[in-house]
C-alpha cells in the first residue's frame, strides 16, 4: 500500500470536560475516497480542521507529507478582502494551476464570478468556496458538507467531478446517496474514537449496527460478571478466611470500566403535535401562473393535494420551487389561476433560512417564544429543558446563545420549534440539511407516519425515495409535472418518456405527407428500406463499440495507478482527456446504434 499523504494518530482534544476526541485516527493515501461519518457534535468537523492544520490537538501525532497540497472546505468561508467571487476563487490557485478551471467550476456551480462577497447568500458563498478548493486539484480535499445548498443537478455534476478528479477525498455529508456514489472507505467517529472499514458508505450502517450490538452484549456480560464477583466477595468461603487481593483488584477494575463506559448517544425523539383532522381536500390549484420580469416561473399549474399525501418538490435553484410552494400555501397571489385551500388547515412551516435566527437569543427563549419556562406539546405543558432533551440538547444549553450552536444543532432546534406546534399540514423546506444519519432516520419515520399532509422541498435523493408519494419537478418554460413515487421513480418515468419521444422521431417519416402525385391506394405504398449507409453502420458499429470499450478499460486501468500522476502528470492529464473523449464517442455510437436497430425492427428488415 502507498505511504500516507496525511496521518493523524492517537488524536486527543478536550475543552475541559469529556474529551471530544480520545483515540481518533485518520490516514489518507493517494487516490483514496473516504466518508467520515458520525453523530452531530461527535467532532467530525474538528477532526477535519486538525487535518487541515487549523486546530491543534491536545495530544497525538500529526503527519503531513511535505510535498502534499491540502485544501479544506469550511462550512462558513471567509471572503473578506476580495473584490468579487472570481478573485476569491483564483486566490486558491497555485503557480502551475490552470486558471480556466475557475471559469469552468463557477459556471457549473451557478456563479458568474462578478458577485460581490458581501452580497452573497449563505448558499452562494459555500458554492464559491467549493470552487476555490476544487480548482487547484490538490493532493487531498477535505470537504465538510459540500452538497449543502446545491440543487440536484449540481449535486450529480459534483459527484462526476469528484469521481474524475485525481485528489484524495475525505467527505462529511448528510446526503446518503452522495456518499454511496463517491466513497470507497468509511471512517466512523463515535464517542471520540474512530473505526474504519475498507468499503464505501453503502456498507456502513449494517457494519455500525453490528458493532453496537456486540458492544451492548459485551457490556451486559461485564455486568453479569460483576454481580458474580460481588457474590463471591460477600459469601465466598475463601473471601471470609483471606481476601484474594488480586481478584478484588480485578473487581474494582471491572466496576470502573462499567461505570465509565460511554454508551452510544441516544436518538432524538421526533413527534409532531397533533391537530384536528383537515378536510379530505387539502389544496386544489387550477391554472396557477406567475412571472417575474417577463420570465415564467410557473405556467398553468394544476394539482389536487389530498389528506395524507406526501409531496416532494425538486428542481434547480431559481427554477421557482419557493414561488410555487408559496402560491400553493396561499402566501403569494398568482398572476393567473385559482387556489382553494381545504377546511381546518393548520400549517407548521420549517424554513431553512438559518440566517434569520437571532444569534443572541437563547435556546429556551427561542422554543418558548419568551413566554416563561414551558412549551405546549400535544396540548400538554412541558418544561422547556425536558423538551430540549428529546432533541439531544443538554440542560445546560438552555441559556446558550444560538450563535454557539453547530449547523446540525441549529437544524434540530428549528425542528423542535416547528414540531411543537399543532399541525395537520407540514411544510418542510430542506429539512435534511446538517442532520446526522440517525436523526434523518427519525425524521423519515415522522414524515412517513404523519397522519396529515406533508409538502417538502429537498435535494436529498435518498430521503425523497424513502418518504414521498409523488414528486413535482420543472420541465422548462414554467411547466411543472407531478410524477408518482420518489426521485428514482421520477427519473425512470422521464427516461421512459424520452424513449417514447425518440421512437416517435424515428418513425416520423411514416406519417409524412405524401408527395404530389403519389398513390394513396392500399398496397401501393412503397416499402421503406434501410439505406446502404444505415446498413453498413448497423453491421460495423458493434465491432467499433467493442473495440472502444477495450480502449476505455485500458485507459481506466492506467489512470487507476496511484503512482502515475506523481511520475508523469502530463501523461496523466493526457490520458484523462483521452478517456473522456472516448467515453463521449462510445455514448454517441451507442445512441446511433440503438436508433438504427429500432428503425430496422420498425420496417421489418
Amino acid at each position: 500500500m502507498a505511504p500516507p499523504l496525511l496521518r493523524l494518530d492517537q488524536i486527543k482534544l478536550t475543552f475541559g470536560g469529556t474529551p471530544l476526541l480520545e483515540e481518533a485516527a485518520l490516514s489518507v493515501s493517494d487516490g483514496e475516497r473516504i466518508a467520515l461519518v458520525g453523530r452531530n457534535g461527535s467532532g467530525k468537523s474538528t477532526l477535519l480542521k486538525i487535518a487541515a492544520g487549523l486546530v491543534e490537538p491536545t495530544s497525538g501525532d500529526v503527519f503531513r507529507h511535505p510535498g502534499a497540497t491540502i485544501r479544506y472546505l469550511a462550512q462558513s468561508p471567509d471572503m473578506d478582502g476580495f473584490a468579487n467571487v472570481q478573485a476569491y476563487v483564483e486566490a486558491g490557485l497555485g503557480p502551475s494551476d490552470d486558471p480556466y478551471r475557475v471559469t469552468y467550476l463557477l459556471e457549473h456551480l451557478g456563479l458568474t464570478g462578478t458577485e460581490k462577497p458581501d452580497q452573497l447568500s449563505g448558499g452562494e458563498a459555500r458554492r464559491a468556496a467549493l470552487a476555490r478548493v476544487i480548482a487547484p486539484q490538490p493532493d487531498i480535499l477535505l470537504l465538510d458538507e459540500p452538497t449543502n445548498h446545491l440543487d440536484l443537478t449540481t449535486i450529480e455534476w459534483l459527484e462526476d467531478e469528484l469521481r474524475q478528479i485525481r485528489s484524495s477525498l475525505v467527505l462529511i455529508s448528510h446526503d446518503r446517496r452522495f456518499l454511496e456514489n463517491v466513497s470507497r472507505s468509511t471512517i466512523w467517529l463515535d464517542r471520540g474514537v474512530t473505526r474504519r472499514i475498507e468499503q464505501g458508505f453503502g456498507h456502513f450502517e449494517e457494519w455500525r449496527d453490528k458493532i453496537l450490538e456486540e458492544e451492548e452484549r459485551d457490556l451486559h456480560k461485564l455486568g453479569r460478571q460483576i454481580v458474580r464477583e460481588e457474590h463471591w466477595l460477600r459469601y465466598g468461603v475463601t473471601a471470609r478466611r483471606k481476601r484474594n487481593m488480586r481478584r478484588l483488584g480485578e473487581l474494582h477494575s471491572m466496576r470502573n470500566e462499567f461505570r465509565t463506559h460511554r454508551r452510544a448517544q441516544g436518538s432524538a425523539v421526533l413527534a409532531a403535535s397533533d391537530a384536528r383532522e383537515s378536510g379530505k381536500l387539502v389544496i386544489e390549484a387550477k391554472g396557477l401562473s406567475k412571472s417575474y420580469d417577463g420570465r415564467a416561473l410557473v405556467n398553468d399549474f394544476s394539482a389536487r393535494i389530498m389528506r395524507g399525501d406526501r409531496i416532494g418538490f425538486v428542481g434547480p435553484n431559481g427554477a421557482g420551487k419557493t414561488t410555487l410552494l408559496s402560491m400553493l400555501t396561499g402566501l403569494l397571489e398568482p398572476d393567473e389561476g385559482h387556489l382553494r385551500l381545504g377546511v381546518n388547515l393548520e400549517m407548521a412551516v420549517l424554513d431553512q433560512k438559518r440566517d434569520s435566527l437571532d444569534p443572541t437569543e437563547t435556546l429556551a427563549h427561542y422554543l418558548t417564544d419568551g413566554r416563561g419556562e414551558n412549551v405546549i406539546v400535544n396540548g400538554e405543558q412541558r418544561h422547556v429543558v425536558s423538551y430540549m432533551k428529546d432533541f439531544l440538547f443538554q440542560p445546560e444549553q438552555a441559556r446558550t446563545p444560538i450563535r454557539e450552536l453547530s449547523g446540525g444543532e441549529k437544524a434540530r432546534l428549528m425542528l423542535a420549534r416547528v414540531l411543537a406546534r399543532p399541525a395537520n399540514l407540514l411544510i418542510l423546506d430542506e429539512p435534511t440539511n446538517d442532520l446526522d444519519m440517525e436523526t434523518l432516520d427519525l425524521l423519515q419515520e415522522l414524515v412517513t407516519g404523519f397522519a396529515g399532509t406533508v409538502i417538502l422541498v429537498s435535494h436529498d435523493r435518498d430521503f425523497l425515495d424513502r418518504t414521498v408519494t409523488s414528486v413535482i419537478a420543472p420541465e422548462g418554460d414554467g411547466r411543472w409535472v407531478e410524477y408518482a413515487g420518489g426521485y428514482a421513480d421520477m427519473m425512470a418515468q422521464r427516461r421512459e418518456t424520452a424513449l417514447i419521444k425518440r421512437e416517435a422521431r424515428v418513425s416520423a417519416p411514416r406519417s409524412q405527407p405524401q408527395a404530389d402525385g403519389a398513390s394513396s391506394e392500399p398496397g401501393r405504398e412503397e416499402k421503406r428500406k434501410l439505406s446502404y449507409k444505415q446498413k453498413f453502420a448497423l453491421e460495423s458499429l458493434p465491432g467499433k463499440l467493442e473495440a472502444l470499450t477495450t480502449e476505455i478499460a485500458g485507459l481506466e486501468a492506467k489512470l487507476a495507478d496511484p503512482q502515475l500522476y506523481a511520475k508523469n502528470p502530463d501523461l496523466f492529464a493526457k490520458s484523462a482527456a483521452e478517456l473522456e473523449k472516448k467515453r463521449q464517442a462510445h455514448a454517441a455510437m451507442e445512441e446511433e446504434w440503438l436508433e438504427l436497430e429500432m428503425l430496422r425492427e420498425e420496417i421489418g428488415e
